[in-house]
């Protein structure tokens, strides 16, 4: 388990250049608020980034939205860290809720109700569209199979495709 650390703290260590933070949310997440010059490495695929290992003198403190996804992550975090490594009380909810540094942006939809929507349309038209064309209920099929692909591997051809539209760019 990790050991926590106040963002107080936090912004101490990072002011004096004695430890690193690294953000565990996804992209969207960190589109919309992030704290300034922490590493981004999102949950889902921090295990295949190359992460640089903590040291003595430069130690890791993660931090995701509130606490929860470190801490239910801490084994994983502390092995991959690799050293000395602490977990930020609260996340950077806390972190913005003391009026400490943060960078903002305009924040489109997260890209996970953006697939709701496309996927949910689209088994929409296929079952409409079927009334009057029978064989367009084979686009509701397809986008369901699509989801249950996406559920068991990890890949979803959509939340990529929607990732690299205009409004999903920074």
């Amino acid at each position: 388990m990790l050991p926590n650390i106040s963002p107080a703290e936090t912004l101490k260590m990072l002011q004096d250049n004695k430890a690193r933070l690294v953000d565990v949310r996804e992209a969207d997440e960190l589109a919309a608020l992030r704290v300034p010059g922490a590493e981004a490495a999102p949950l889902s695929v921090i295990s295949w980034m190359d992460l640089r290992p903590a040291t003595a003198e430069l130690p890791i403190i993660f931090t995701c939205n509130s606490g929860n996804r470190t801490t239910k992550n801490s084994d994983l975090l502390q092995k991959l860290a690799a050293g000395p490594a602490w977990q930020m009380e609260g996340g950077v909810s806390a972190w913005a809720k003391q009026g400490l540094p943060v960078e903002t942006s305009k924040q489109t939809l997260p890209i996970f109700r953006q697939i709701q929507i496309g996927a949910g349309g689209l088994v929409l038209a296929g079952v409409l569209g079927s009334l009057a064309w029978p064989s367009m209920l084979w686009l509701s099929a397809f986008v369901g199979a699509g989801l249950v692909f996406a559920g068991v591997t990890g890949f979803c051809g959509l939340g990529i495709l929607l990732s690299a539209m205009p409004w999903n760019k920074k």
